[in-house]
C-alpha cells in the first residue's frame, strides 16, 4: 500500500512540475514559422506575420534579428560591401530556403505562404 501512495505522488509531483515549467519554455522559431506567426522578409530580418503576437514571438524576433544584424555587419565588412547589399542577398537566399506552407513578405508588404 505505501509504494503505491509512493508511485502517486511521484506521479502528481511530475506533472505538478511539468506544468509550472511548461510557460518558462519559449517558442523556438522553427515553432513560430511553423504556426504562422513569423516569417522571412526580403531585407534578411525575421517579421511577425499576425496581429496578435505574443511577448514571447515578440522578443524571439527581436533577439534573432540582433544577432541577424551583428553578423550581417561582420560579414558585410569582410567581404568588402555596404551591410544594406549583404541584408537583401541574405533575405533572398532566407526565402528561397523557406519551405512550402511558411510566410515570406513580398517586396509590397504584403504576407504569403510559400
Amino acid at each position: 500500500m505505501t509504494q503505491f501512495k509512493l508511485r502517486n505522488f511521484m506521479a502528481l509531483f511530475a506533472l505538478l512540475l511539468s506544468i509550472m515549467a511548461t510557460p518558462v519554455w519559449a517558442i523556438s522559431m522553427d515553432d513560430a514559422k511553423s504556426q504562422g506567426l513569423i516569417g522571412e522578409r526580403s531585407n534578411g530580418y525575421l517579421g511577425i506575420v499576425t496581429s496578435n503576437a505574443s511577448a514571447d514571438v515578440r522578443k524571439l524576433v527581436d533577439t534573432i534579428n540582433n544577432k541577424r544584424r551583428s553578423a550581417y555587419a561582420n560579414r558585410a565588412s569582410s567581404a568588402g560591401v555596404e551591410q544594406s547589399v549583404f541584408e537583401i542577398r541574405m533575405g533572398q537566399r532566407l526565402q528561397a530556403r523557406t519551405p512550402a506552407g511558411q510566410f515570406i513578405q513580398l517586396p509590397n508588404g504584403n504576407w504569403q505562404k510559400k
